[in-house]
């Protein structure tokens, strides 16, 4: 690989490394697309959410033949007590056509978006760790890699390796990131027969059901999720490193304590854990986000702190990403420049998507998941609300009067014992979700 020379490099070829390589290649530049996994998607996990919109950018239908799980027709959120929970739901038809988003598996879904970018004829180069960056004082000219003569040269790198970037902290546009800017999920894949998923989440044939979890992580700031697959669940939960450490808690007991929660345990009932795995996911959001492009050189995905945290969208955002990337790589090369100023370009394509402007938005709620307030949202009012809850529709003679002054001061109680405690942390969650 010595004498090796490309237009682009891409470093990981998840999903926004992919969307990146796919829109180069296709443009007729020359692509390398590295990947340190025996093949795509052999070391990426996510919750399980695939979005059509974004990946129909690049590739239209491209749901037609991409290895999809279900169709999402429903989408429900959970607030979890002890034994009870209080849920939401929306369940709409017209999901169907077109469809909003499906569930997927990492192992079958990468492999295929990568062949796509192959077949647009990016050259994949697997089983290969990028150990460093080439340079030329400021300038990146390619890349360094574990292989015998590793050293690959094109004029533009992009990097996509992941939320442990290590070609970031090489170029120091971030450093490792704070344990309350990152969470461990830990995720377990559930074996059950197709029937019996349809049967418990009322489902036909290939529609879908998510169920997004809040509460039951043992007052840690963190979220659960429980989303259909075509014969089996994807179930696991996500809760900021810097509790976990502070709680002395363990990531997969957090997990065995949601699929112990009776709302839980009735769903996965009879399954097989097919798979268990972990992975950090990038928390930081809108003030995380690192320099974006430089001289030779861009950042997209998860390595660039882009997840929506909130919505927990990530894919979605990495596959806008690298494509964003993509396009300024291709403008660079139609104009023979790929310095900062040119490539700056990509930053300025990324503040003026949903990307940008979703992060913005919710750029409050970091500070709102500090841990003072973490046992107050996501143990003691998830508590408090189940148990008005029960309250307002237990007929048992009380007046609906003395009910609901018993269920106002039960939730008062859980945000601090006084209104003001309440109005504070109400007022504190409006500007976080409302930028």
């Amino acid at each position: 690989m010595a004498d090796e020379r490309f237009d682009a490099i891409v470093v990981g070829a998840g999903p926004a490394g992919t969307a990146a390589a796919y829109t180069m290649a296709k443009a007729g530049l020359k692509v390398a697309l590295v990947e340190r996994g025996e093949f795509p998607g052999a070391k990426n996990i996510f919750g399980g959410v695939l979005y059509r919109k974004q990946l129909e950018d690049l590739i239209p239908e491209w749901w037609k033949e991409a290895p999809l799980e279900r169709k999402i027709v429903e989408q429900r959120l959970w607030i979890l007590a002890d034994d009870s929970a209080v849920t939401f739901g929306h369940r709409n038809q017209r999901y169907h056509d077109p469809p909003n988003c499906w569930t997927g598996l990492r192992v079958k879904f990468d492999p295929w978006f990568a062949g796509k970018a192959e077949q647009a004829g990016a050259i994949p180069i697997y089983e290969t760790v990028v150990t460093g960056l080439l340079r030329a004082g400021e300038r990146v000219r390619g890349v360094i890699t574990d292989r015998d003569d590793g050293e690959l040269e094109a004029n533009v790198t992009i990097i996509a390796d992941g939320v442990n970037s290590l070609l970031g902290k090489q170029l120091m546009v971030h450093r490792e990131w704070r344990p309350d800017e990152v969470s461990l999920a830990v995720k377990e894949i559930i074996q059950l027969p197709k029937q019996t998923i349809q049967d418990r989440f009322n489902l036909e044939g290939d529609e879908g059901c998510t169920i997004e979890i809040i509460g039951h992580t043992c007052g840690m700031a963190g979220l659960g999720f429980l989303y259909t697959n075509t014969d089996t669940l994807s179930i696991g939960v996500g809760v900021m490193v810097s509790d976990l450490k502070k709680k002395r808690v363990k990531p997969y007991e957090v997990l065995d304590g949601l699929k112990q929660h009776p709302a839980i345990s009735r769903l996965i009932q009879g399954g097989e854990v097919k798979e268990y795995s972990g992975h950090l996911i990038p928390e930081g959001g809108f003030n995380s986000i690192p320099a974006l492009a430089g001289d030779g050189w861009m950042i997209c995905g998860d390595a660039a702190q882009l997840v929506n945290a909130v919505h927990r969208e990530g894919t979605n955002l990495a596959i806008t990403s690298g494509r964003l990337a993509g396009e300024a790589a291709i403008r660079a090369h139609e104009a023979g420049d790929f310095s900062a100023s040119t490539l700056a370009a990509y930053d300025e394509a990324i503040r003026a998507s949903f990307v940008y402007k979703d992060l913005k938005k919710y750029r409050g709620v970091h500070s709102l998941l500090a841990h003072e307030d973490a046992e107050q949202l996501f143990h003691r009012l998830p508590q408090a609300l189940n148990d008005a809850a029960y309250e307002m529709l237990l007929v048992d003679g009380v007046p609906k009067r003395d009910k609901q002054r018993k269920a106002i001061r039960r939730v008062k109680e859980a945000a601090g014992g006084a209104y003001m405690d309440l109005i504070r942390l109400g007022l504190k969650g409006w500007r976080a979700m409302n930028g």
